[in-house]
């Protein structure tokens, strides 16, 4: 790796550093950012629907601050802001933040957006590090500052000629300053005050923003601290964080920024945003709970905050994601999982009040979840196990009917060598494999192809092995499997038709194989017989289902 083209960034020159000594005592307060910072990130950006669905998920989760676009920027950030507020979706006690930049027309057009609003959040904002000034704006630091100023006069101006009953509270953030020089950010954000001038019972909110991850999170707290202890408005602003996650700690850097002194939080559910991301609110908060705090949030039905963001955002929460993922409850190791065994016995014997397991640092009741030992497949395991086993590790996700049939095949192997006798998942997956997939006899497919009429319907043309001999069949139907069953039932004289099928993607990515599963029922016996297909195409998978189901009932039969 080519280490040579980068140096280290100068850290705060903090002597008397105070945060580490410092302890989390409650929660800051929180701003979510995911319909702007999180949707702007997201592959395919949520549609208007998806975005009041969310906002209010996030109301309902405790939110009471929520950055819903930059109105100026996009006719559908405008949009979105103007249906929240015309059609009084926003509940009493939130208020909706909208991001601008220090330009006239921006700032009239943001203002015009947010007309009507009960209680809104003016979030300006301008770059302010060394790297932005001179490469991108070409600006002196009086450049920059005029600038920042301009932008809050008008703002100032706008709130002071409005009318209305709206709770205007203003926010300024000094992009990139943990990139800025700390004195240099310290006199921009004083003079934005200067203009807004704050009293301690209306205060506004500077945010300092960790736009890019440049440094350790110990470096960011002494950036904060710094702030902190040399701005002149201490007791007129509330102190905001808006961290991201390039070197991976974006939660350690809000978490070390909180102890330096920081009021409030801007983050995402599960840390979504640009580049790596955001501050993860989800494990923040959780964090914080870890600690005996209450977070002011509720993340109580884990599983339901997953599904309705996964749903919203397209976007997929890891398997090992913290307090959040699917296996971070599951103990593989049995030396782990005695040892929490025993510490849930302790608890119940001695009736604590206190959650104390080890290798569990929360219950896992207490976000909606349970915990859960690594499945091992014997002679006690159920249709459960087996599901778990084949889809954790093999990407298969049997229907019911498949693993009703299965069960017995596997209990029967497991009882062959006692009922102790385990069987790894690979073993699971082999036996699944031969009695689904890999039955080739009496017929096997060599090839086939597909034709379809100006009607839509399809001719199929095959080519089969029977008894080792190449024979070619040909059906006709409404579509391709159709076609197939036909073309088989003529060959063969057996009738039978599909009364089931499904089908999924075994894993992600370009590689991915599909799998199919089909159930036929016979003409006459009208018993049901089941088979899978495996193939990087889902057409070639499903006709290999069928020749496997076909081959298990001709089989049954004979």
């Amino acid at each position: 790796m080519n280490y040579q083209r980068y140096q280290a960034i100068p850290t705060v020159n903090l002597q008397d550093r105070r945060w580490p000594s410092s302890r989390i005592t409650k929660a800051p307060q929180w701003c979510s950012v995911d319909l702007r910072d999180g949707n702007q990130a997201l592959e395919v950006p949520m549609t208007l629907e998806q975005k009041v669905d969310f906002f209010d998920f996030l109301c309902e989760t405790g939110f009471k601050t929520i950055e819903i676009g930059f109105p100026a920027a996009s006719e559908t950030d405008y949009n979105f802001c103007r249906y929240l507020i015309d059609n009084n979706l926003i509940p009493e006690g939130v208020a909706i933040q909208v991001l601008t930049q220090s330009r006239p027309h921006i700032i009239e057009k943001t203002m015009d957006a947010v007309r009507g609003a009960r209680e809104v959040v003016i979030h300006l904002y301008n770059s302010t590090s060394t790297l932005q000034r001179e490469v991108v704006f070409g600006f002196d630091r009086k450049e920059c500052i005029d600038l920042a100023v301009s932008g809050a006069k008008m703002i100032r101006e706008y709130i002071d000629g409005d009318k209305s009953d709206t709770r205007f509270i203003c926010e300024y953030s000094p992009e990139s300053f943990s990139s800025t020089e700390p004195e240099f950010a310290v006199a921009i954000c004083d003079a934005v005050v200067d203009c807004w001038q704050p009293s301690a019972d209306n205060k506004v909110i500077i945010n300092l923003p960790e736009t890019v991850e440049y440094q350790t999170p110990n470096v960011y707290a002494d950036q904060v601290e710094y702030f902190c202890r040399n701005t002149k408005w201490r007791n007129q602003i509330i102190v905001s964080l808006h961290t991201h996650n390039d070197r991976g700690t974006a939660v350690a850097s809000s978490e070390l920024g909180i102890m330096a002194g920081a009021d409030r939080v801007e983050g995402t559910l599960f840390g979504n945003g640009e580049r790596t991301g955001n501050c993860d609110i989800v494990t923040l908060a959780v964090n914080m709970m870890m600690f005996g705090i209450d977070p002011g949030l509720d993340f109580s039905d884990m599983n339901k905050t997953i599904d309705f963001y996964e749903e919203c955002t397209g976007m997929k929460v890891s398997l090992r994601h913290p307090w959040a993922g699917k296996l971070v409850f599951t103990a593989f190791s049995g030396s782990h999982q005695d040892a929490i065994n025993k510490g849930k016995k302790r608890m119940e014997d001695t009736a604590s009040q206190y959650w104390e397991v080890p290798y569990l640092p929360i219950d896992p009741g207490d976000v909606g979840r349970d915990y859960e030992p690594i499945i091992r497949i014997n002679s006690q395991s159920g249709r459960g196990g087996i599901a778990y086993v084949l889809d954790t590790y093999f990407g298969i996700r049997l229907p019911k009917s498949f693993l009703r049939d299965f069960l017995p095949a596997v209990k029967s192997e497991t009882e062959k060598n006692g009922s102790e006798s385990e069987l790894l998942p690979k073993q699971v997956f082999d036996m699944f494999d031969d009695l689904y997939i890999n039955v080739m006899e009496p017929y096997g497919l060599k090839n086939f192809s597909e034709n379809q009429d100006s009607d839509q319907v399809s001719t199929v043309h095959a080519v089969i092995i029977d008894n080792d001999r190449e024979v070619e069949i040909e059906g006709r139907g409404n579509g391709l499997l159709d076609a197939f069953v036909n073309a088989m039932r003529n060959y063969t004289g057996v009738g039978f038709a599909i009364r089931d099928y499904s089908e999924h993607s075994m894993k992600s990515g370009s590689d991915s194989a599909a799998i199919t599963y089909i159930e036929i029922e016979n003409d006459d016996n009208h018993n049901v017989y089941i088979g899978a297909g495996v193939s990087s195409s889902v057409t070639k998978s499903s006709v290999r289902a069928v020749i496997c189901a076909y081959n298990r009932m001709i089989n049954v039969l004979r």
